[in-house]
């Protein structure tokens, strides 16, 4: 049996705690290079860390990378299962105990299957995962179209900038684009020199985003995550700074994060809208719902 059936086995039977219906969580960015992938896979590892059950999907159309940051190999991924080449039994990659990848696609041929019967089937098979706690979505950069659809598609979007003009610029674009389809947004505030920085810029976008955007928007910090020069070491040497180096300030910081968005999962508390599910978010991706 190979390795990736053996890990949707061990995901299906796994006896983790029972939270109810998937999560599905959106972390994206208005531009690259802000630590968007980093986020998300130490979030993803912090939370199954916690006992929650992940998957991690790489939605980062043209530039899907998760595979090689996870320092495992992905021989297959979800637009085989589209194609009806594989299944998820073929696909999904088990990292971590309680975290599993869902590969990618370099490209953009995932968004243009649309045909009632093949989304049906593929929905099917994506149910084998709602054991899951929580769905991350590693998205692309960006306000382009196929973007927007994975976050119409989520239950949450988390928004990731840095303290660079230009980032926070196009930080506040997205908001903007984003918040003509939801009214909550979330946020994080990247490689700052301290939480007070980060907050300040937060306040900043936000007083902004409430005077110009669409009535009744919410905008929520989830926290923010201090500069260290380990962080981008740590990403060429393919290791998760949540794990191998557990004592450094971003790394407490990512844990703060997570710790609140299992929080909120866990007590119910999470606002606007019901967990969608797998089945649900794979339909309003493709377009069936």
């Amino acid at each position: 049996m190979s390795t990736q059936a053996s890990g949707l086995e061990a995901l299906m039977s796994s006896h983790g705690r029972s939270r109810g219906v998937t999560r599905v969580v959106a972390i994206t960015s208005g531009k690259g290079g802000v630590g968007k992938s980093t986020l998300s896979a130490n979030i993803s590892y912090v939370l199954a860390k916690k006992g929650f059950k992940v998957g991690i999907m790489d939605a980062d159309i043209g530039l899907a990378n998760l595979d090689v940051m996870f320092n495992v190999r992905a021989d297959k991924n979800i637009l085989h299962v589209l194609k009806g080449e594989a299944d998820f039994s073929e696909i999904v990659v088990p990292i971590e105990p309680n975290l599993w990848l869902i590969p990618g696609e370099s490209g953009d041929e995932i968004l243009k299957f649309s045909d009632a019967t093949i989304v049906s089937r593929f929905v099917d098979e994506a149910q084998t995962l709602d054991s899951l706690d929580f769905l991350i979505i590693d998205t692309g950069a960006g306000i382009g179209d196929t973007i927007q659809m994975f976050l119409r598609a989520a239950d949450d979007v988390v928004v990731v900038t840095v303290p660079d003009p230009a980032a926070i610029t196009d930080a506040y674009a997205m908001v903007k684009v984003v918040g003509r389809v939801r009214k909550d947004i979330k946020m994080i505030v990247n490689q700052v020199k301290s939480p007070k920085e980060g907050q300040k810029i937060f306040d900043t976008i936000n007083k902004v985003a409430m005077g110009n955007i669409a009535e009744g928007l919410s905008l929520e910090l989830l926290g923010t995550v201090r500069t260290d020069s380990h962080v981008s070491r740590s990403v060429k040497q393919r290791v998760l700074v949540c794990k191998e180096l557990s004592n450094i300030a971003p790394a407490g910081d990512i844990e703060e994060i997570a710790k609140i968005i299992g929080n909120k999962k866990e007590h119910k508390m999470l606002e606007a809208r019901k967990e969608s599910g797998i089945g649900t978010f794979f339909k309003k991706l493709l377009g069936q719902f």
